[in-house]
């Protein structure tokens, strides 16, 4: 099935590219900020059990337990570090996109790993809205890596201004976060992307339809280049959402 975009861009829709990572209850699932893994079991009520495995249920009725910035992919909001409740279904109303995929080695910075401005900048080219970052080494462990307490790679604070004066609107990572993991609540690459200058009292130009998305996987056979992003995410009021995004090639 063929789409065209923007009256001059063909994508075949029938060959969606999923970035994401799926959520399950097992230990083959990722897991950040110091959280257990989600919890998804059937709903009981006295001998009822709603499973139909367990032959008391003629549907599976589970309940579902996870935190969306620590259990997998997810789309986030500026509502993530402000004081005033802001919604990512609220601030996310597009969802296809013109996106570029770049792969980039963190620099060694100290016992830190960094992506920087120089390393961002010379892989950008045009105007697109939507960013995807790709970083090497790139093991299949992603997927199912435990990243509590072990200071993954990180954006300085120059590179999150870097992408926000790009007017890229959406940015998404295979990382746990943009700042660095122990870094004294200050969270200068997300308020340098979302433009926030006081989470207390927002500024007016602060970029509230602005996204970051976290804790995606790029397959190595995927290439760099341009391509549409369709970001899907559930209808959570929350600052944040698990989300799908979805590559077509152009």
């Amino acid at each position: 099935m063929l789409a065209l975009i923007d009256d001059k861009y063909q994508i075949d829709l029938s060959k969606p590219i999923d970035i994401s990572i799926p959520l399950t209850n097992t230990d083959e699932n990722p897991i950040a900020w110091y959280i257990e893994k989600p919890v998804i079991e059937p709903v009981v009520f006295g001998d009822w059990i709603g499973k139909v495995s367990e032959g008391k249920s003629s549907t599976n009725f589970n309940n579902i337990f996870f935190n969306p910035h620590g259990h997998g992919t997810h789309t986030e909001c500026l509502g993530h570090i402000t004081n005033d409740f802001y919604s990512i279904n609220q601030s996310l109303k597009r969802f296809f996109f013109f996106a570029k995929l770049i792969t980039i080695e963190p620099e060694k910075i100290g016992d830190d790993l960094v992506i920087t401005k120089e390393s961002i900048s010379t892989s950008l080219n045009g105007t697109i809205e939507a960013l995807i970052i790709r970083t090497v080494p790139n093991q299949k462990d992603k997927k199912s890596r435990k990243y509590s307490n072990t200071n993954p790679p990180y954006f300085s604070e120059e590179a999150a201004v870097f992408i926000r004066e790009s007017k890229i609107e959406h940015l998404l990572i295979d990382l746990p976060s943009v700042d660095k993991e122990h870094d004294e609540g200050k969270l200068l690459a997300h308020k340098a992307f979302w433009n926030v200058k006081d989470t207390l009292y927002l500024n007016a130009d602060a970029r509230l339809n602005a996204t970051i998305t976290e804790m995606i996987f790029v397959a190595d056979e995927i290439q760099d280049g341009d391509y549409i992003l369709n970001l899907q995410i559930a209808s959570f009021e929350n600052d944040a959402s698990p989300s799908k995004p979805i590559l077509y090639k152009i």
